[in-house]
């Protein structure tokens, strides 16, 4: 199946010379979000992974799918405030300032194996900082894996001692 083909592109949003990805229309396709899924899980298989990580929304979609095609646990890495209990946080960097992610603490232990997956590897800053919170807790990040990167944004480059597959890439 040409899951691009599945991919609604819009020109425009949210504003004027961005070429917007909407995976709204792949993952409303049963066939397609199956095939996605189908494929990280095949990325994953000789991994030995013990547990699936997703960033807050969307990794929470593909993350907890491949999680369940796996029969893996999935951990969710959410916005400040979204979990319950002790957590750990981290700051990072973005082109228009600063953000934090949490995850709850102990969810890993150390040794844990772990795979990121997420919708979208754009300029790495995100995913960086997922790794940094898994890794934080003894953790191992052993794979990322992406429905679509934008290549010409260099977010291999700013993680490039990670395993990265990504199902569909474009220019963008």
């Amino acid at each position: 199946m040409d899951l691009k083909s599945k991919v609604r592109v819009i020109e425009g949003f949210p504003k004027e010379g961005i070429s917007f990805k909407d995976i709204t229309t792949l993952i409303s396709d049963g066939e397609a979000f199956k095939e996605a899924v189908e494929i990280m899980k095949k990325n994953l298989e000789d991994k030995n992974i013990d547990y699936i990580v997703g960033p807050e929304a969307r990794g929470f979609v593909f993350g907890s799918a491949v999680a369940f095609a796996m029969g893996k646990g999935f951990i969710p890495i959410r916005k400040p405030g979204k979990l319950p209990g002790e957590v750990v946080k981290f700051e990072y960097s973005l082109e228009y300032g600063k953000d934090v992610l949490e995850i709850s603490k102990g969810a890993l232990k150390k040794g844990d194996r772990v795979a990121i997956v997420d919708d979208l590897l754009a300029t790495g800053g995100t995913i960086n900082a997922c790794a940094n919170l898994v890794e934080s807790q003894g953790a191992n990040v052993v794979s990322m894996q992406f429905l679509m990167e934008l290549v010409s944004l260099k977010g291999r480059e700013k993680n490039s001692k990670y395993s990265i597959d990504s199902v569909l890439e474009y220019d963008i």
